[in-house]
């Protein structure tokens, strides 16, 4: 149960960047922070990388449905995890809060606001939020720790 904070503390993060993007930026016009780093407010009506951004609006009550069953499955993870677990919690904390952040997005607007734009000359990496990072950094973190964690194979 320590973890949940971390989950707050993300989803708190994630929305008030959010609200601030909404009330300083214009819609897909960038502003630049610093070579290939811009501030760009995009909507997104689907999932990762934009996937299925083009329905015709299934796709929010699916996404929401998904993130709802993926946020219900991390807590039950989360709360019996052990003490000793401490980078398998850390991660599933993030992934928790960036998955609640951009479900309350989808709920409320019925999109994702996303933000921050990391580009090379006319090439541009999806726009995305903290959310997603925090996805993103939990993901890697949970394929760390099984890569660290193997349990040696038996010889028998």
């Amino acid at each position: 149960m320590k973890w949940f904070w971390l989950s707050g503390v993300i989803i708190v993060l994630d929305q008030c960047s959010k609200l601030l993007a909404e009330a300083r930026l214009s819609l897909h016009n960038p502003v630049e922070v610093m070579p290939y780093l811009a501030l760009r407010k995009a909507y997104n009506t689907g999932a990762a990388f934009s996937l299925f951004h083009d329905g015709s609006g299934w796709q929010r009550w699916f996404f929401i449905a998904l993130a709802v069953l993926v946020i219900g499955v991390l807590v039950v993870w989360l709360r019996q995890i052990a003490a000793s677990q401490a980078r398998t919690a850390l991660a599933l904390a993030l992934i928790l809060g960036g998955a609640a952040g951009n479900l309350i997005d989808r709920v409320v607007y019925g999109h994702v606001i996303d933000f921050i734009d990391v580009y090379y000359g006319s090439w541009h990496y999806p726009t995305f939020n903290i959310a997603d990072s925090a996805i993103t950094v939990g993901a890697c973190l949970l394929i760390l720790d099984a890569l660290l964690t193997r349990k040696p194979q038996s010889s028998s």
